[in-house]
């Protein structure tokens, strides 16, 4: 109950952070600088001149689809699971299939680290004390010994991107933690970041910041990676539930960014138990029609990035 306070005392105020929000469980470490592409606004810029034709390839009738919430699914929480750790905590060693485009690490994996359900098996490690992210792709454990498709390792504090052509622990080769609606955010009325989706078909592309493309299709017509959308203004989120309300704000404000091929028009967000799923599913009567195309060669590259 005093989350959805909170929620409706937010909205009533137009709350904004002044920094990007950090994670649950690492309150001194915001999530990249205020100058990272994930934490700027995109309400104001133009609309791209072709935005209704990669609509159309998304799906215009397609409604948007939560894929987080409360609960289980098929034994597993509905998300991407977020597992915060010491500075002292553990690291080791991670064999990776695609080992050239991996950062080597060690990485700092506990006993009890959360595994997405699925086949893409992510695991996110925030490092409170360091502010450091740890991500990986597929990670599994035979006896003692982990292995993953990929990994990547962050600073919190910093804009550095993948080198060129490298992925990450995403297809799009971007973090995964800043795109994802998590319920700490939800719960203070205001999400101040874009969020992360998948479309079932990309291009062989790649535009700023992701840096690396997952798709031999080359028609102009599909999305690349990195690409980003936002609900259009005209669009009423008044009727909608809180915590959809909340996530439609922050769609309209700050957009969300093709990350991976997948389901499309589906949202990313971590599992918690108080997510209220029939509020969340409210989200499916938003269409892809409801979306548009951002022109972003006006916004800065941040320093670092």
């Amino acid at each position: 109950m005093a989350g959805l306070i909170g929620v409706a005392l937010a909205l009533s105020l137009g709350a904004s952070s002044a920094q990007a929000s950090p994670v649950a469980g690492a309150p001194n470490c915001p999530v990249f600088p205020t100058d990272n592409w994930w934490n700027l606004k995109v309400d104001t810029l133009p609309v791209a001149s072709n935005s209704a034709q990669i609509v159309n390839s998304i799906g215009a009738s397609t409604g948007l689809h939560p894929d987080f919430g409360s609960g289980l699914w098929n034994g597993s929480p509905i998300g991407i699971p977020i597992t915060v750790v010491p500075g002292t905590q553990q690291k080791v060693s991670v064999s990776f299939q695609y080992a050239s485009e991996s950062d080597a690490g060690p990485y700092p994996i506990p006993s009890n680290v959360q595994i997405e359900g699925g086949s893409d098996r992510h695991a996110l490690i925030v490092d409170k004390d360091n502010c450091m992210l740890y991500e990986l792709y597929a990670l599994a454990k035979k006896g003692k010994r982990w292995s993953a498709g990929s990994g990547a390792i962050w600073s919190l504090g910093s804009n550095a991107l993948r080198p060129l052509g490298w992925t990450s622990a995403d297809a799009a080769g971007l973090p995964i933690v800043p795109g994802l609606a998590r319920y700490n955010e939800v719960a203070n009325g205001v999400i101040d970041h874009a969020l992360r989706f998948t479309v079932s078909s990309t291009r062989r592309a790649y535009v700023y910041p992701a840096r690396h493309y997952a798709s031999s299709l080359t028609s102009t017509s599909l999305p690349p990676m990195g690409l980003r959308l936002r609900l259009k203004a005209s669009f009423d989120i008044s009727h909608f539930p809180p915590q959809a309300r909340v996530v439609l704000q922050a769609l309209k404000t700050y957009g969300m960014m093709v990350a991976d091929n997948g389901s499309n028009w589906f949202i990313s967000g971590e599992p918690n138990a108080n997510w209220n799923n029939d509020d969340l599913h409210t989200l499916g009567q938003v269409l892809g029609s409801n979306f548009e195309v951002v022109d972003t060669s006006s916004l800065p590259v941040p320093a670092g990035g």
